[in-house]
């Protein structure tokens, strides 16, 4: 069963990005996102299984980047605001030095304006892969170089480049390389199990 849905509310699709910021934190407790069509999408939270993994992978992207300090991770209720006009929010990311610095105090402190340069999704039992396949465009349309959409009941990893080259590795006896996005990282899959 997904538990991701699309509501349409008279007037919510107008709002403006400070209205909509205001919007989410009104409703802390709802997982939010907007489509560029201004369609809000509420997703249910995670069962803790998800909250785990999510820690995880977090855990082992943070330690490489103590490691390496090359940017910002953040975590899974970041929100941004991508070109395209829609705000999204995926489980991990990482944003490089450059680009994060380059953004004001105000623009850090709401949905960033800037489209990270690695996503992580993590499908959950809720989740429907095709919605997340489709997610996953919408982060590489907007600049992203690099995802990783990881569906642990097939342990199978997702690989989107910015080139448009996909690859699928399947089995969580291995680690999967952040290439010359995130130099030197890899993510231990069997981690995940």
């Amino acid at each position: 069963m997904d538990f991701v849905d699309t509501i349409t509310l008279r007037g919510l699709e107008r709002m403006t990005e400070d209205e909509f910021f205001h919007f989410c934190r009104q409703n802390p407790d709802l997982r939010v996102e907007r489509s560029c069509k201004g369609e809000i999408i509420i997703m249910s939270p995670t069962g803790s299984r998800t909250g785990m993994r999510n820690s995880e992978i977090n855990r082992q992207l943070a330690n490489w980047n103590m490691e390496h300090r090359l940017g910002y991770v953040f975590d899974s209720s970041t929100g941004y605001k991508l070109p395209s006009g829609s705000e999204r929010s995926p489980d991990a990311s990482w944003v490089s030095r450059q680009k994060w610095e380059a953004l004001s105090a105000e623009e850090q402190d709401k949905f960033a304006p800037v489209c990270p340069e690695f996503v992580i999704e993590l499908k959950s039992p809720s989740d429907l892969l095709q919605t997340l396949q489709d997610k996953m465009e919408v982060w590489m349309s907007n600049g992203c170089q690099l995802a990783w959409l990881i569906h642990p009941e097939r342990e199978t990893v997702f690989i989107y480049r910015a080139d448009g080259s996909r690859d699928e590795l399947h089995g969580f006896d291995r680690r999967v390389s952040g290439e010359d996005v995130l130099p030197g990282f890899e993510l231990d899959l069997s981690a995940l199990r």
